[in-house]
C-alpha cells in the first residue's frame, strides 16, 4: 500500500474509533452515501472537524479508477467575436489542474449564430457517456430541450455566461445580465444631457433566442424608467453580423435621427466603434461589453467609452471547478455565482485581468 493511502487508512481509522463505528460507516459520511443515521453523522462530521482530516483525494481518485467525462457546449470563435477564446483559456486551465484524477475534458463548439450547429453538438454529447456538462445556453428552447435530456441521463449541467432560470441546473456561474444592463444605463446617465437620444444596439442573427442580449437591454430601459429620465430610446436589431451590415443599419438610423450615445449589448461593439470611426463621428458616446483585443484598441482610441466585463477565463475556470467539487468531493456547490461587473476605461484597461 502506498503511504498516502496508508496515512488516509490511519485518519479513517482513528475517526471510526473514536465515534466507535466501523470504518465503513465513517466511509459513508465522508462519501455523503445514506444508510448513517441524522445522530451518527452529526457525531462524525463533528469528529473530522476536530481532526482537521482532509481525504487524500487523488489516492482516492487512483484507487478508485474511475474516469469521470466532462462535456464543454460553447460557441467557438467567429469572425465578428472571439470572446469565446476566454472561457475555454479557463476550462483548459482547470483541466491542467484537475486531470491528474482521472478527469477527462471533451469541448464541442457550436456556431452561435446557427441553432442547428447548437443541436448537432448537443446530440454528440447525449451520445457520449458523459457524467456532467459545462454549457453555455445560447439558445433558450434549444438549450431547454438539451438539459431536460441531459437530467434524464443523470448528467447535471452548469451553465455559464447565462442562464436558463426556470431549468434546474447544478450552478449558474456568470454575470447578472439584468444588473449589468441596469449598470450600463447608470454609466449613461452621466453622459447624457436632457432629452438626448439613446440608440440600443442588438448584434445577433438569433437575437430572439438569444436572452442574455435582451436581458440586458430590459435592465437598461428599467434604470432610465426607475429614474425618470426623459430620453428618448431607440433600438435596431442587426440580425446580420456581417460588418457591411451592421454599416447600413446604423448609416440608415443616424440619418434620421440625432443619436447621443449607443448602447451595444455584447462583445461586437467594436463593428459599432469601426463604424464612428471611418464615418468620422466623434459626438456619439459608445458602450459595450467584454476585454477583447478589437474593443481594447478602440477604448485606448476613446471610440469606445467603456466596456462592461465580467471575467469569462473565470467564469470557464470554475464551471469545470464546480462539476469537479460536484463529482470528486461530492460536496454541495454554489447554486449562482454572479461575477464582478467591471467597469474598463483607457486609464484602466492596461491593469485587468479576465
Amino acid at each position: 500500500m502506498k503511504r498516502t493511502e496508508e496515512k488516509a487508512l490511519v485518519g479513517v481509522r482513528e475517526i471510526a474509533r473514536k465515534a466507535n463505528v466501523s470504518i465503513a460507516t465513517v466511509d459513508r459520511v465522508l462519501h455523503n452515501r445514506t444508510g448513517v443515521s441524522a445522530k451518527t453523522k452529526e457525531k462524525i462530521d463533528a469528529i473530522i472537524e476536530e481532526l482537521n482530516y482532509k481525504p487524500n483525494i487523488l489516492a482516492r481518485r487512483l484507487a478508485s479508477k474511475q474516469i469521470l467525462r466532462f462535456a464543454v457546449i460553447i460557441p467557438s470563435v467567429s469572425k465578428e467575436t472571439d470572446y469565446w477564446n476566454a472561457p475555454l483559456s479557463g476550462v483548459l486551465q482547470a483541466e491542467s489542474e484537475i486531470s491528474s484524477y482521472g478527469i477527462q475534458i471533451e469541448t464541442f463548439l457550436f456556431d452561435q449564430n446557427d441553432k442547428k450547429s447548437f443541436e448537432k453538438q448537443s446530440e454528440l454529447v447525449l451520445k457520449g457517456n458523459f457524467n456532467g456538462v459545462l454549457l453555455a445556453p445560447m439558445f433558450i428552447e434549444e438549450s431547454s430541450k438539451f438539459v431536460d435530456e441531459c437530467g434524464k441521463r443523470n448528467m447535471p449541467c452548469v451553465f455559464i455566461n447565462s442562464d436558463i432560470p426556470d431549468k434546474n441546473s447544478l450552478c449558474y456561474i456568470g454575470p447578472d445580465l439584468y444588473h449589468s444592463g441596469y449598470l450600463t444605463a447608470h454609466i449613461s446617465g452621466y453622459l447624457l444631457k436632457d432629452k438626448d437620444k439613446v440608440l440600443v444596439v442588438n448584434i445577433s442573427k438569433e437575437i430572439d433566442n438569444h436572452h442574455h442580449l435582451l436581458r440586458k437591454e430590459e435592465g437598461f430601459r428599467k434604470y432610465f424608467s426607475d429614474n425618470h429620465k426623459d430620453n428618448e430610446i431607440l433600438k435596431v436589431d442587426i440580425r446580420d453580423t456581417a460588418y457591411d451590415s451592421v454599416k447600413t443599419s446604423l448609416s440608415t438610423v443616424l440619418k434620421s435621427n440625432q443619436i447621443n450615445l449607443i448602447f451595444v449589448t455584447n462583445s461586437r461593439v467594436s463593428s459599432v466603434a469601426r463604424y464612428l470611426e471611418q464615418e468620422k463621428i466623434e459626438n456619439i458616446k459608445l458602450i459595450g461589453f467584454d476585454f477583447l483585443t478589437d474593443n481594447i484598441e478602440y477604448l485606448k482610441k476613446q471610440t469606445i467609452d467603456f466596456l462592461i466585463c465580467q471575467k469569462p477565463i473565470e467564469q470557464g475556470y470554475r464551471g469545470i471547478m464546480a462539476l469537479y467539487t460536484h463529482f470528486v468531493h461530492t460536496s454541495p456547490v454554489e447554486k449562482i455565482y454572479h461575477m464582478p461587473i467591471d467597469i474598463i476605461t483607457k486609464e484602466n484597461y492596461q491593469f485587468y485581468r479576465n
